[in-house]
């Protein structure tokens, strides 16, 4: 019996979706890249994104027409609001929580599912069945690690998020060990759900209130990836550097985990590049920046998102920062960390936005010179603040400032991109690209590298590049030498 998921959304959907093939996995399944081939089909939903939310139904009103020929059973699981979790109990057969993730197999069991290893909850634990693109011989191999019953997070607790009672315990994922999809990048979640309550986001409402795992997991966790040999560690979360505040007394802060995570890079005694994503601008504090320079395991590149660069947005978004605090930020990572790559996120066409101020976010863009932006167009999501406002922008004018603001994140993506060229760097080789026979790749900066030379054994590897071209999100380069760094 096969399965296979569409995965949607952030890293943290990426992530969780690891633990689901754990499970699925250890009872007997089979990964198919063929959805038409597969006996179970679960989606891992974002509904932070109405495009992502649409891509759902779309799979779901597909599948539902396959069981008219043979047995089907769906799932889905993920970042629901309880809208969208009260529309999808009618056309899934299995709706859940990814903290309930650990109770799929008595669901599967209470619906009348004959599986391929029949066996309970218990007998499940051990070392997850490699999938997919999962190393086998030679490369990293899957954690082995059992996983628990665990409480559940109900609809009802995620529409109440500001009440201390309604802080979920997230033991039920977090005990599940991932199954990681590549054989050098590896997420491990440090933290769920979101105390910021962004007028424009539907996180708070999806995935509840913050909530930090343990120090000791994450630090287990990483221990064991890195004896596993993987090279790109990334530590998730909704905003990871408000780490352990929600346990004050009880629970290390997050420079001071940066660190401990740094040392056992250190121990490791071998190139490993360890990022973080998503930090929030109010929470970047000095000493994690501290962290990152005392540490070469910790890799030199921030994801901080800005969202606007006009005061007035940012304070009817609710980002709790203003222009010139992030500038002031920015200008201590570059003083600290000349050589750090900075990635952001922005929205275009917010509730209220004028023409003026979305030129503020241009010349800001064009101030700081990102190396990579993420540029969306607001649309009004259910539960968030929002929602309630008038959605002030057309569409066209949304599309036409979004073609503004890419436009001026790639000339200065371009530029730093050129000043690369000629450089030798050290080159993480990813994956290959059939059509221009060749290797790809990521610097420590997480730009994208086409690499001449057409090997896959390279694959999960270091390569010494001497960068030959630049692009505007993209380098290209040649080998140094024809042996791997350490």
């Amino acid at each position: 019996m096969k399965y296979h998921l569409v995965i949607l959304g952030c890293q943290m959907n990426r992530s969780d979706s690891e633990r689901v093939r754990t499970v699925i996995d250890q009872l007997g399944y089979h990964w198919t890249d063929v959805e038409e081939e597969a006996d179970l089909l679960g989606v891992v939903a974002c509904s932070v994104r109405q495009k992502a939310i649409d891509k759902a139904y779309s799979r779901i009103h597909r599948w539902n027409t396959w069981k008219q020929d043979r047995n089907v059973l769906t799932f889905v699981s993920g970042c629901m609001l309880p809208a969208d979790r009260k529309k999808f109990l009618k056309r899934f057969d299995f709706v859940f929580t990814m903290n309930e993730l650990p109770q799929f197999p008595d669901m599967l069991r209470q619906y009348g599912v004959v599986t391929p290893l029949t066996v309970a909850p218990d007998q499940l634990a051990g070392t997850a069945r490699p999938t997919a693109g999962m190393a086998t011989e030679g490369g990293a191999k899957p954690p082995a690690e059992p996983y628990q019953s665990a409480a559940v997070i109900s609809a009802a607790a995620l529409t109440r998020p500001r009440a201390a009672a309604n802080r979920p315990v997230m033991t039920g994922l977090w005990q599940v060990a991932a199954s990681p999809t590549s054989p050098c990048e590896a997420f491990v979640p440090i933290q769920n759900g979101c105390d910021k309550f962004c007028t424009f986001c539907a996180v708070p409402y999806t995935r509840g209130r913050e909530v930090s795992r343990p120090s000791a997991d994450i630090l287990r966790e990483v221990a064991r990836l890195l004896e596993q040999g993987f090279q790109s560690i990334t530590l998730l979360g909704q905003n990871v550097n408000s780490y352990g505040r929600d346990k004050p007394g009880a629970e290390m802060d997050f420079a001071t985990l940066l660190n401990a995570v740094g040392e056992l890079g250190r121990q490791s005694g071998r190139r490993v590049w360890t990022y973080f994503t998503s930090p929030h601008p109010r929470d970047m504090t000095p000493d994690v920046i501290d962290a990152v320079v005392r540490h070469a395991s910790l890799a030199k590149q921030i994801h901080l998102p800005l969202q606007s660069g006009d005061d007035k947005v940012l304070l009817r978004m609710n980002r709790q920062h203003s222009v010139g605090q992030y500038r002031a930020i920015v200008e201590l990572i570059r003083a600290r960390l000349p050589e750090a790559t900075l990635f952001t996120d922005i929205i275009v066409g917010f509730s209220g936005e004028t023409e003026a101020q979305s030129e503020s976010t241009c010349r800001v863009m064009a101030e700081i010179a990102f190396n990579m932006a993420y540029v969306t167009m607001y649309s009004p999501r259910p539960g968030a603040a929002s929602s309630r406002w008038k959605d002030t922008v057309p569409l066209d004018e949304k599309r036409r400032r979004l073609q503004a603001i890419n436009a001026t994140l790639q000339q200065g993506a371009r530029a730093a991109n050129e000043r690369l060229v000629g450089r030798t760097l050290p080159v993480l080789v990813t994956g290959r690209d059939p059509k221009h026979g060749c290797l790809t790749g990521l610097t420590e900066g997480k730009i994208n590298v086409r690499i001449d030379l057409d090997d896959p054994a390279w694959i999960g590897q270091f390569i010494d590049t001497t960068i030959t071209a630049a692009a505007t999100m993209s380098l290209a380069g040649e080998p140094a030498r024809a042996t791997a760094t350490a």
